[in-house]
């Protein structure tokens, strides 16, 4: 089976004038590097595709692959996410991880939200700011978190991230509209412990792979996974194997949303608690990265004794068995 490999290699933006944080969640050589070499050892024959403009290319020249292994983030647009799973369904060509709607759905941390809300699931209070004049429409008690609607990877993200009151509030927004060009996320600042949450699988066979504690190391920016946080995690961040009843809450709750979002073959879901030590929902990344070391996922699975090869292994078998069920 020949599998294609859709990525976005951040030296290469950074060459065209991009900054560090404008590329933050592309991916590295040794990211795509890792991905074929262990596609390779489990059988499957590769080629490398690159971004989405090289894949429009070759397919107009008429190229085509049994599957597409797609963890392209994309550079524009709300829907960058899901630009090369829809130009992929126009060639009906099938792919790795989730639909292009799901991908569409989820960048948006906002809409997210009202899903999982609405299905019952435990989320902080919040509004979108989508002009300076909605700053004044906010009804939450204070203290407030805000980040960006659309960006991940931490973007957006600093200890002025936690608001406490109107004059933080009206700053920072002001400061995410102009810089970002986009909505601003507001919602209520959890003080509890964060986690995240692994899962492989598509449907009923969707299941939890591993999860684990962020703890943040005196060094660290205070009380956010912030994107220098996530640059530096190595220095920076402890990642804590859990169990017991909070890791059985956190696995239900990730699971229940994974599930309601329609999420395919991986995806990874961050939680965080409540004063009340409950966990909610706080976003999911349905291309999570999967650099062997630095990234959460894989990080996950390592603790919880899946090695990197296994993981990529089921994200497969996920993949072409949801291909054999349509």
């Amino acid at each position: 089976m020949l599998v294609g490999l859709t990525y976005d290699l951040r030296e290469e933006y950074i060459a065209q004038g991009f900054s560090e944080e404008e590329t933050a969640e592309f991916d590295r050589p040794d990211t795509i590097e890792a991905i074929e070499k262990n596609l390779n050892i489990l059988g499957y024959q590769t080629e490398r595709i690159g971004n989405i403009k090289n894949l429009a290319i070759l397919l107009v020249n008429g190229k085509r692959w049994d599957i597409v292994f797609n963890i392209c983030e994309g550079m524009y647009g709300i829907s960058r996410e899901a630009q090369v799973p829809a130009l992929l369904d126009a060639y009906n060509i099938p792919y790795v991880f989730s639909n292009a709607l799901v991908l569409s759905l989820t960048l948006h941390k906002g809409l997210t939200k009202q899903i999982i809300r609405d299905s019952n699931i435990n989320t902080p209070d919040f509004n979108i700011i989508y002009n300076q004049k909605d700053i004044k429409k906010i009804d939450l008690d204070f203290p407030l978190f805000a980040k960006p609607v659309a960006e991940g990877t931490g973007k957006g993200i600093n200890e002025k991230s936690v608001i406490k009151n109107k004059k933080e509030l009206e700053q920072i927004c002001i400061s995410l509209l102009e810089k970002y060009k986009q909505p601003v996320l507001i919602e209520t600042y959890l003080p509890g412990r964060e986690f995240t949450v692994g899962i492989v699988g598509t449907g009923d066979e969707a299941k939890v792979v591993g999860i684990i504690e962020i703890i943040l190391k005196n060094n660290a920016e205070k009380n956010v996974y912030s994107y220098l946080n996530k640059e530096e995690c190595e220095t920076l961040v402890d990642y804590v194997y859990v169990e017991g009843d909070i890791a059985e809450q956190c696995k239900e709750l990730a699971l229940k949303s994974y599930k309601s979002l329609g999420c395919e073959d991986a995806a990874r879901i961050d939680i965080r608690c409540d004063k009340n030590s409950i966990p909610n929902f706080i976003e999911i990344n349905p291309l999570a990265g999967l650099h062997p070391e630095h990234s959460d996922l894989p990080i996950l699975c390592k603790i919880n004794g899946i090695e990197y090869n296994t993981l990529i292994k089921m994200i497969m078998d996920s993949a072409i068995k949801k291909i054999k069920n349509k």
